[in-house]
């Protein structure tokens, strides 16, 4: 065997045991057992060190030097275990476990303080964490700035700076468009009812197959804060519901079939390698955004959604589907992220952007995070947040340690407006699919010129293969500005 083979055959097998730990923390979100937390813990933070021992194998480094990569594939792969290799080696064993079996723990003590409104009894962790991340980026960066390298992990090649910068441009933009629409006469109808859990449910996997879901290849189950996991044969969703508000259960779901379709759709020749899974978090999110939005919020499907919610729940209070429509995509200064109309999500991020990255320098104490957070919400959104869940606890993200991984939804906006460009040039006829309930001709536009790539391409190049354009907001902006100057009449 060559040195390339030996690194390849090495390396499927890191990829499946990191493919156990990611069905571990499923399982932790799904159905574990509450009583089950400690021993989880101990769990992912066994299985960590298992895995940073073989991140960080000696072998790796002389596999690397002989490798002599034959194509473009076998390349790119070389480069992914050395960009991982050269990381995990900066990190200590130490401090990859503790980090795994601290944010094991740390995720059902946010669960249970969101539960009783507490968060006194959620920001110790969170200062454990947080410590133990600050650790983690001062390894990684070597000098340079702590921020940078956490984001590098969601986004790589990303900065702060160029985050900020696009964030400057973006918010003028939707601040104005935000006004103009809270300023009109015209306010689209909320939906209002008892809308049952199972009726819910199975609504919910009607719109997961119309977005071409894979069920031999996945399921659904609820989780508090709705996410998906799993890769290459294996990628399940979650959903979340509340009885007075079915959007929230039909367009998560939705959501999270974007991002298990990307998994599902990746070439199944990169399966347990780096290039089997989403290159990266903002080219993921650009998946669950333009399913959920651009396609799933638009004007055709939710044509096709209003009847079949009008059988589902024997008829609902808004019976023309242009109405049903603007209700859909009603704007209302709400306290939720990911409830959030698409005019007002990319400020939510821009607001927990700035406070994590006023943590991790320092800048901002735990603290003082609940007071920081209702601050800035009431300056941006012009409400003052009523409950801890509804702010800072509201998000499961600082919880398990993800910080820096924010500013990927908002570039996954962007992405999925450079998309959806492109995507209607090549299939004009997509609103007639959508109409009759079905994605395909856009999933499978998708498919071909993202999904299958998996990791081949660095973020930024996939989206401009896909495209044929530099990535820029002015895509997602003039999107936003056309649809909502409809729905608003402006």
């Amino acid at each position: 065997m060559s040195a390339f083979d030996d690194l390849l055959a090495f390396q499927r097998q890191t990829e499946a045991l990191s493919a156990v730990a990611e069905r571990l923390g499923w399982d932790q979100e799904t159905v574990m057992p509450r009583g089950a937390t400690e021993q989880r813990a101990e769990e992912l933070a066994a299985i960590e060190a298992v895995l940073h021992e073989r991140r960080t194998d000696p072998r790796l480094g002389e596999w690397l030097d002989a490798a002599r990569p034959q194509n473009e594939v076998e390349e790119r792969i070389t480069q992914l275990v050395a960009r991982d290799f050269h990381r995990a080696s900066k990190i200590p064993a130490r401090l990859a476990t503790e980090l795994a079996r601290v944010t094991s723990l740390s995720q059902g003590i946010w669960a249970d303080a969101r539960a009783k409104e507490a968060p006194e009894d959620f920001l110790p962790t969170l200062h454990d964490v947080l410590a133990l991340k600050r650790e983690e980026a001062a390894a990684l960066a070597e000098g340079g700035d702590l921020y940078d390298a956490l984001l590098n992990d969601y986004e790589p090649g990303a900065t702060q700076a160029e985050i900020s910068a696009l964030f400057d441009a973006m918010r003028p933009r939707l601040v104005a468009l935000r006004e103009d629409i809270l300023g009109t006469e015209f306010r689209p109808k909320g939906l209002t009812g008892d809308f049952p859990q199972e009726t819910q449910l199975r609504l919910a996997r009607t719109c997961a197959t119309a977005f071409g879901y894979d069920w031999s290849r996945g399921r659904m189950d609820l989780a508090v804060h709705p996410f998906s996991s799993g890769r290459w044969q294996d990628s399940r969703i979650t959903t979340r519901v509340v009885e007075t508000d079915p959007f929230n259960c039909l367009y998560s779901a939705i959501h999270e079939t974007g991002h298990s379709s990307y998994e599902l759709g990746i070439d199944e020749d990169y399966a347990f390698t780096p290039l089997g899974r989403g290159v990266s978090m903002g080219a993921h999110e650009s998946q669950s955004r333009i399913y959920e939005n651009q396609m799933g919020r638009g004007r055709a499907f939710t044509g096709w959604l209003h009847q079949r919610m009008t059988d589902a729940f024997d008829g609902i209070e808004i019976d023309n589907p242009d109405d049903f429509y603007a209700t859909v995509n009603r704007v209302t200064p709400g306290y939720i992220r990911t409830e959030s109309d698409e005019v007002q999500y990319n400020l939510h991020i821009m607001l927990r952007f700035d406070l994590e990255r006023d943590l991790v320098s320092g800048r901002l104490g735990v603290e003082d995070l609940v007071e920081a957070w209702n601050a800035r919400f009431l300056k941006d959104f012009g409400v003052a947040v009523d409950r801890p869940a509804h702010g800072v606890l509201q998000d499961v993200h600082w919880a398990v340690g993800l910080f820096g991984y924010f500013p990927t939804y908002a570039l996954g906006n962007v992405y999925a407006g450079c998309l959806n460009t492109a995507m209607r040039e090549a299939v004009p006829d997509l609103d007639a699919s959508l109409a009759r309930g079905d994605a395909a001709p856009g999933i499978e536009w998708l498919r071909e010129n993202m999904q299958r790539h998996g990791g081949l391409y660095e973020p930024r190049e996939l989206i401009e293969r896909a495209t044929g354009a530099s990535v820029s907001e002015k895509p997602l902006l003039d999107y936003l500005e056309a649809k909502f100057s409809d729905i608003y009449r402006l």
